[in-house]
């Protein structure tokens, strides 16, 4: 594959029969208007300092680290539910919950390097968008394979043996957020798919098909669906990201309608806030992570016909009042009236990118200049696990959808 321009490449993504459908809504060609423009001159240089260092970087995947308390294989992902600790009333027992206090004995390498690969695929994939040059296709795809296609090294299509709790749980539902980190891996390689830019396109795609299946049809995977507050939401995400790559309407269409008649009236209080995510220890960042993951959906399943953006409640409910209460407040948090979070208060926000999509979608030019204020590539670990989108470039890719007035 040679150099790429733009127009060429939507070409490409246009003629997919699973990637995405272009409206007129951004018609227009100046930077200022277009999203795709706009992104690019601003985040050009990140994306490029990014995509240049990551193409050193040697796939990382699994099998590398194993932990003693994993039951599961050399290919299966393991991790341990964050706030649970040993009980010093009972040492050597099960362990005990302490909401939002980050155990850093549990074992984490896992999640790492599933951070690590949703840091590098997409940064390469942007940086092959902008360029059109095939060393960073050929790059993201070595990692693509490593993770999903090569038998050695290849992640097992399931996360039975995720958030695992010493002397309680084997692996639980909520494990399933993990996998989170895949959403924007999913649509890197959907673009890049498009684009005939990789190898073995089909065994990635088949191995995003079967831990859908999995995610859907499990009981682990089931109980994280049902999760009622920012886990059933990242469930959503997930499953309509791994549809889209793997064609799946159906369960696209499924996620549509679990926005509406779910996400939003059970999750959306009638003045914008996350009732169920104020309640927690990290009231903020929780707040915003959410937020994110819920704007996030819009921007992937929106259509013309479908505006997930335009979607109320009868009392009025839905992602324009969430972000007109979320706004302000990260704009300036010390107008925050809420509790502190008790872990890194001090290192939030970054660049939401529910900022860039909603205000695209809202033509809120006043929250595409916060988004443009804030931090596109945080270095504290906990604030990169909350922050799951970081290349909006890619998810300007398909036509913005306006809210209708």
């Amino acid at each position: 594959m040679g150099m790429t321009t733009r127009r060429e490449f939507f070409a490409l993504a246009g003629g997919a029969a699973t990637c995405f459908a272009y409206g007129s809504a951004w018609a227009a060609t100046d930077v200022d208007s277009n999203p795709y423009d706009m992104v690019a001159a601003i985040d050009r240089k990140r994306i490029l300092t990014n995509a240049n260092k990551y193409l050193s970087a040697e796939p990382i995947t699994i099998t590398a680290s194993h932990s003693d308390r994993s039951t599961g294989g050399p290919n299966d992902y393991f991790s341990e539910g964050d706030y649970w600790w040993p009980n010093p009333g009972n040492p050597g027992g099960p362990y005990i919950r302490r909401d939002g206090q980050s155990n850093p004995g549990n074992f984490n390498t896992h999640r790492e390097a599933l951070i690590r690969l949703s840091l590098i695929v997409p940064a390469l994939t942007a940086g092959w968008m902008l360029t059109g040059q095939k060393k960073y296709a050929d790059h993201a795809g070595k990692h693509l394979r490593a993770w999903f296609v090569d038998s050695a090294t290849k992640l097992n299509p399931n996360l039975q043996y995720a958030q695992a709790i010493f002397g309680v749980s084997k692996g639980r539902g909520t494990g399933v957020i993990d996998t989170l980190h895949l959403v924007e891996v999913a649509r890197a390689a959907t673009l890049l798919t498009a684009g005939n830019a990789i190898a073995d396109a089909k065994a990635v795609q088949d191995w995003f098909r079967d831990y859908l299946e999995w995610m859907r049809t499990s009981k682990n995977g089931q109980e994280e669906r049902d999760a009622s507050n920012n886990h059933g939401t990242c469930w959503v995400l997930q499953a309509g990201e791994f549809a889209r790559f793997t064609g799946n309407e159906e369960v696209m269409q499924w996620c549509r309608e679990r926005f509406r008649a779910t996400l939003v009236p059970d999750q959306i209080a009638a003045n914008g806030s996350l009732p169920m995510e104020l309640a927690r220890t990290k009231p903020y960042s929780y707040s915003l992570f959410d937020m994110d993951v819920l704007c996030g959906i819009a921007q992937s399943l929106s259509t013309e016909k479908e505006s997930l953006w335009s979607f109320s409640t009868q009392d009025g409910r839905g992602l324009r009042k969430l972000m007109e209460f979320m706004a302000p407040y990260i704009k300036d948090k010390s107008t925050w009236p809420f509790k502190h979070d008790v872990e890194y208060w001090d290192d939030f926000p970054a660049r939401n990118p529910a900022l860039l999509f909603s205000g695209l979608a809202y033509n809120q030019q006043d929250y595409i200049a916060i988004w443009k204020k804030l931090n596109p590539d945080p270095e504290v670990p906990e604030v990169i696990r909350n922050f799951p989108i970081r290349q909006p470039l890619l998810w300007m890719a398909r036509s913005g959808v306006r809210a209708k007035s």
